[in-house]
């Protein structure tokens, strides 16, 4: 439910009129959302500015105005695409809260890590192999999504100063990034299934073995 402050209360506000700076964000995002959609069709080397323009609906002199190169354009495409798997992430946290924390930890790095945002920074990773500008744009988000993503998982597991809980957090990034590039390499999607249930047990049974697990199995906060 909306609640009128005390800005428009007593009043209409006029619809559909924007300023001119909700209109440079509307079309700002059009572009990003285009290129990542381009990232995903097309991989990195096939996106050009003239397809992601055409699919935002904007003009090229539009776009020189918001990201003046390509390597601009990118590299914003960089932080937005992690903020869209941030969101996600924040989305699947709610939704998978259950009463196997393993389970639910280990499904919010795959909801993450996996489809098509995550092919779109597939793609981007492995350009910025030989595009210094874009690995220098990629780093600190990644990063940054990185340290978000791996809180998550210690608040699900229910431990949060544990190195096992850590290392067993990056092992879980890498099967799924790999498994991502499974998929979008054609990969069998019933083995992909049966790798990430064998994953989980050998969570379970690791998270069971070590200090401040209780006699059930089940991980207890120190």
């Amino acid at each position: 439910m909306r609640t009128l402050n005390h800005h428009t209360a007593g009043r209409s506000v006029p619809r559909g009129h924007r300023t001119q700076a909700e209109r440079s964000e509307q079309t700002r995002t059009a572009l990003l959302d285009a290129t990542v959609e381009c990232l995903v069709e097309l991989g990195y080397s096939r996106t050009s500015v003239q397809e992601i323009c055409a699919r935002a609906g904007v003009s090229k002199g539009a776009q020189q105005h918001h990201f003046s190169t390509k390597a601009e354009l990118m590299a914003s495409a960089v932080e937005h695409l992690t903020h869209r798997i941030a969101t996600e992430l924040v989305v699947s946290t709610d939704a998978l809260r259950r009463d196997d924390p393993v389970d639910a930890a280990v499904e919010v790095i795959r909801r993450g890590f996996s489809g098509r945002l995550a092919a779109a920074f597939i793609e981007l990773w492995v350009a910025s192999r030989t595009d210094k500008e874009l690995a220098e744009a990629m780093l600190p988000v990644d990063r940054a999504l990185g340290r978000a993503t791996l809180e998550t998982f210690r608040e699900l597991i229910g431990r949060d100063d544990s190195p096992l809980v850590d290392n067993l957090y990056w092992m879980t990034v890498n099967l799924i990034r790999g498994l991502a590039l499974d998929e979008s390499l054609g990969g069998d999607p019933a083995r992909r299934e049966r790798l990430v249930g064998q994953w989980k047990q050998m969570v379970r049974a690791a998270l069971a073995d070590s200090p401040g697990a209780d006699r059930d199995g089940d991980p207890a906060r120190p």
